[in-house]
């Protein structure tokens, strides 16, 4: 290495299949030959190290001080001695002398060899910060190379990016060589393995799909307002256009659904459901409900949340799976929402009804404004506001506070009609299990008692076959 053989082609040859500019490169060769050279002559000496093109090697240097007598000769030069190279040399000057490179021993090759690599990587890792610090927020192409504790490398051509276990959707397994398409959250300078970190589970992955199939979304026509995501499982986006004649979820579906479903495949079948914005918080929690049905909404400003009646048959749609549909939509609209079915809420508006009946001429319209006002339980009534209950027409403060006091009675009436109906069903599912394990148990005696009877026939046919 130190004798320059081939050293300016080898320098280019790293430089173009690194991508790290030359210039780097000797830089990095020249401050390797020069703690090489301490390291073999002492950390005293001056040295200099200068890459000469001309001879394709690098030059070492060590700086002498010009005297008239010489007393050290590694710190030390006589003036004629340094007026051979250079003229103009006077008493008190430095003037460099080119080392003898000949006698370095492998120790010092050894040296400047890893300071060389060590360079050269941190170039690279410039480089890569350099060319990946303004692709953060996009979505990039690799291959998967290998596994390391749970985390994905990708190749991403010039560098590997890791996408770590949390950002890995459960239900996804990738095997090395797989294409594989992710989100880039991060990109680190200082990290000494993998700089660029990718996403799979991450919202922006899902957003960032839409944008590049949705040619809408790309010249700002039709936007996301706003986004919830269970990876891996469903999806809700909310979007709007400014546009009033682009419909913005025919634009996202895309004809016959082609569209979405680029999406769908993208994201390995999870599904997607796609909803309209609206500034009215009704009809945008009815909406992110989709596709369940809504008959009713009863609104709640100050604590933002909502009462959704839903009829019977739509209560587990709306609910959705473990509740998946109806944490989406929470989590999409920002309002907590309480899912109630028709009859449910006509038996609390039967119990309402017969609480504010203990004032004459009061009854279902009256129950039916408490469900306007948010009162959706007879805790909710007793603990309610007086004047509430005194603002309605023919209830005074006294009839307020009766209706109230019913309202606590009814209460522990119901709770104990409820307690009653659990108890008289466990019994009942208690009957149909034993009888189902009695039924069992007949059956199992039965089978046993009839083997040993055909056992016995067989073997009394036996003999009467041999006398024949």
């Amino acid at each position: 290495m130190v004798d320059g053989l081939g050293l300016k082609r080898e320098i280019a040859q790293i430089a173009k299949d690194k991508g790290i500019d030359a210039e780097e490169i000797i830089g990095a060769l020249e401050e390797a030959m020069k703690q090489a050279a301490r390291r073999e002559r002492g950390l005293d000496i001056e040295i200099d190290a200068k890459f000469n093109p001309e001879l394709g090697e690098v030059e070492l240097f060590e700086f002498r001080e010009v005297v008239e007598e010489v007393t050290s000769r590694e710190t030390e030069i006589a003036l004629k001695a340094a007026r051979e190279l250079d003229p103009e040399a006077e008493i008190g000057d430095e003037i460099g002398v080119k080392m003898d490179t000949s006698g370095f021993g492998r120790i010092l090759a050894q040296t400047a060899k890893q300071v060389i690599i060590q360079r050269i990587r941190e170039a690279e890792r410039d480089n890569v910060f350099e060319e990946y610090k303004d692709r953060s927020g996009e979505i990039v192409n690799g291959i998967v190379r290998r596994f390391e504790k749970g985390a994905i490398i990708v190749d991403l051509g010039r560098t590997e990016a890791v996408l770590p276990l949390k950002e890995q959707v459960p239900r996804e397994n990738y095997r090395p060589n797989d294409r594989i398409r992710a989100y880039v959250i991060d990109v680190n300078r200082a990290a000494k393995g993998s700089q660029v970190v990718l996403s799979r589970t991450c919202m922006e992955m899902l957003t960032k799909l839409f944008e590049q199939e949705v040619p809408e979304m790309y010249e700002g026509i039709v936007t996301i307002k706003s986004a919830a995501r269970e990876p891996g499982g469903r999806s809700k986006i909310a979007v709007v256009s400014r546009d009033s004649d682009v419909d913005p979820v025919g634009a996202c579906v895309g004809m016959k659904g082609s569209r979405v479903q680029a999406v769908v495949q993208e994201l390995r079948g999870e599904r997607i459901d796609i909803v309209p914005w609206s500034p009215d918080p009704a009809r945008y929690v009815c909406t992110a409900l989709s596709p369940a049905q809504v008959s009713k909404v009863i609104i709640d400003d100050a604590a933002k949340s909502m009462d959704v009646i839903v009829p019977d048959d739509q209560l587990s749609l709306a609910i959705g799976r473990k509740g998946q549909n109806v944490r989406l939509a929470v989590q999409l609209t920002g309002w907590k929402i309480d899912i109630k079915s028709e009859s449910k809420m006509r038996e609390l508006a039967h119990w309402l009804s017969e609480a504010v009946s203990v004032v004459e001429g009061c009854g279902d319209p009256e129950a039916e404004l408490l469900l306007q006002q948010g009162i959706t339980s007879l805790e909710d009534l007793h603990r309610c506001d007086p004047e509430l209950l005194a603002s309605f027409p023919g209830i005074d403060t006294a009839g307020a506070n009766a209706i109230k006091a019913r309202a606590a009675e009814l209460a522990v009436r119901k709770a104990d009609e409820e307690r009653e109906a659990r108890l008289e069903q466990e019994r009942i599912d208690a009957e149909r299990a034993a009888a189902e394990q009695a039924a069992a148990a007949a059956a199992r005696t039965q089978q046993a008692s009839e083997e040993p009877a055909a056992d016995s026939e067989t073997q009394e046919e036996a003999p009467a076959a041999t006398h024949q």
